[in-house]
């Protein structure tokens, strides 16, 4: 069963899945909410709610969010199906928006991720590079020039046959 998620911001399309997921459910419900918001916003946001633990059939065609997917900015998954919660991170870079995944305890956090505002580029960027400290170059000293080049094993061969043979 698939229901739409009420109390979220235009951009966001929220669903919560429970018992078994149909296509019917995905066509009916899912698709309608979807193209509603990408009518309305470039970049749109999706937030699941999985209670299921195995969602049925139909869990295949959840990836008619993949195939709009460089329209989403960011993915939200709250669950405590262990297997759900591996395979989102094991795929996470096929997905080009930004995901994660909340346990059901985190839901309210996961909300708050959805809705946020993402920061600019250069902000983010600023923030997570850390400061590189300046390192101390010591003063390199001045290289003994080496000997002169050891003669070669083949060299060193033939002048020894060359010796025994003399």
């Amino acid at each position: 069963m698939l229901e739409l998620i009420e109390g979220l911001p235009g951009n966001v399309v929220g669903i919560a899945v429970s018992g078994r997921l149909t296509l019917q459910d995905c066509q009916d419900v899912l698709v309608p909410a979807m193209q509603k918001s990408l009518k309305r916003h470039d970049k749109i946001r999706l937030y699941y709610e999985l209670n299921s633990r195995f969602p049925g059939a139909a869990w295949d065609e959840l990836d008619f969010g993949l195939e709009h997917a460089s329209r989403c900015e960011r993915v939200a998954i709250v669950t405590d199906i262990g297997w759900v919660r591996l395979t989102v991170k094991a795929l996470r870079f096929l997905i080009p928006s930004e995901i994660r995944v909340f346990p059901t305890d985190q839901a309210d956090e996961g909300r708050a991720w959805i809705r946020a505002r993402p920061r600019p580029q250069m902000e983010m960027e600023a923030r997570t590079a850390a400061p590189v400290p300046a390192r101390r170059m010591r003063p390199r000293r001045a290289r003994r020039s080496s000997p002169a080049p050891a003669i070669s094993r083949v060299a060193l061969e033939q002048e020894q046959t060359a010796a025994i043979g003399h």
